[in-house]
C-alpha cells in the first residue's frame, strides 16, 4: 500500500488531550505518533467526537487544532488544519498544571533515591 502522508510521522508514546466545543469538553489521550501535519490518536474506549478538535501535548508544550481525518473504533486520525501549526503552544494555565506535575514527579523521584541511598550498605560487603 502506497504511503499518502506527505510528512513522515514520528512513532511516539505521549499522553495528550482532546478538547472541543470552545475546551468544554477534553477527554485524555494517547499519541502513537505525530508529524508536522497531523497525528495518530488512541483513546481507552470508542468515542464520539466533532470534526473540528484541539489536539493538546503537555509534554511538548504544544496544541494543534485539527480536523479529524478517519475513525476506527477508539483510535483517530487528526489532520492539523492551522497554517503554522507548530509554532503553537499551549494557554499558560494548561503549561501551570504541566509545570507542577512535573515538580510533583521530580520530589518523588528524590525521596526515592535518598530512601535507595539510606538503604544502601556502608561498606562493599555485597562485592
Amino acid at each position: 500500500m502506497a504511503e499518502r502522508r506527505r510528512s513522515k510521522r514520528q512513532k511516539s508514546f505521549l499522553r495528550g488531550s482532546i478538547s472541543f466545543a470552545n475546551r468544554h469538553g477534553a477527554m485524555p489521550c494517547m499519541i502513537r505518533d505525530l508529524s508536522d501535519q497531523g497525528a495518530h490518536i488512541i483513546f481507552s474506549e470508542a468515542v464520539s467526537l466533532p470534526e473540528k478538535v484541539e489536539l493538546q501535548i503537555p509534554q511538548k508544550r504544544k496544541a494543534f487544532q485539527a480536523r479529524v481525518q478517519w475513525r476506527h473504533g477508539d483510535e483517530l486520525g487528526l489532520a492539523f488544519t492551522s497554517a503554522d501549526a507548530a509554532a503553537e503552544s499551549l494557554p499558560p494555565d494548561a503549561l501551570i498544571a504541566r509545570i507542577a506535575e512535573l515538580e510533583g514527579e521530580i520530589a518523588n523521584l528524590r525521596r526515592v533515591l535518598r530512601e535507595l541511598r539510606r538503604e544502601q550498605p556502608g561498606n562493599d560487603e555485597a562485592a
